[in-house]
């Protein structure tokens, strides 16, 4: 799940891509689970086509001033690329309409745009539905990239509220100056309170306003080990 904020106030459209229709999705994606065929062949990565498939639905998508309803798809559908999804639709000995009928089966459920499910039936008759993840991923990176979004990771050590996260997001962005921000919350219970946030290129800046982090600056500034202090 993702969070983003848009200028100063976020918008209804990025809480929904937040909340998502994750229910909904899962509930597909279990129904696949139950049918899907073990495959003993792994699928191999291939980030050329992948890129070049990104970068053609990212064209496809401005052009047709769908940019934001086709990237809160990919997010959606990131939620529920399990291993037995993918490989139910990468498997050659199922029929294409079965696959087809899955994937309109997440199309209504998840309620994404005609031009997302066009899209992945185009992925299907290629035969290249087995990289959906890594052209999700490479996606991502074009669009934040066309629209100037900063990309952080927020863990914390519980589940954080949307108003936290949205002014976390705020704060970062008034730091960044980026005009949008992206979190991607997780959750790391060692943290024992607070939260730390990751982003720059690579993860390259971090704020870590979490309980151990404080520790371990107090252990350090002691010269001695957070094992010692306990």
């Amino acid at each position: 799940a993702t969070f983003t904020t848009r200028a100063v106030v976020a918008p209804k459209s990025a809480k929904g891509a937040f909340m998502g229709n994750a229910h909904a999705l899962r509930a597909s994606s279990k129904m696949v689970s139950c049918k899907a065929v073990r495959l003993t062949t792994t699928m191999a990565a291939n980030p050329e086509v992948s890129a070049s498939y990104a970068a053609a639905l990212l064209e496809m998508a401005k052009g047709t001033n769908s940019l934001e309803a086709i990237h809160a798809d990919m997010d959606s559908l990131d939620t529920i690329c399990t291993e037995d999804l993918m490989q139910f639709l990468a498997n050659a000995t199922v029929p294409k309409a079965k696959k087809i009928a899955v994937v309109e089966s997440i199309m209504k459920e998840g309620q994404f745009s005609p031009a997302t499910g066009n899209f992945l039936n185009l992925l299907i008759d290629k035969q290249r539905i087995d990289l959906l993840s890594e052209i999700i991923e490479s996606f991502d990176n074009l669009y934040c990239e066309e629209t100037d979004t900063q990309v952080a990771t927020v863990t914390s050590a519980v589940q954080l509220e949307n108003e936290q996260q949205f002014l976390i997001a705020k704060k970062l962005q008034e730091m960044t100056g980026a005009k949008n921000i992206k979190l991607k919350p997780q959750v790391d219970a060692s943290l024992i309170g607070g939260f730390v946030v990751t982003y720059g290129v690579n993860g390259s800046s971090q704020i870590d306003m979490s309980v151990s982090g404080q520790i371990n600056k107090v252990a350090s500034s002691m010269g001695v080990s957070v094992a010692e202090m306990a």
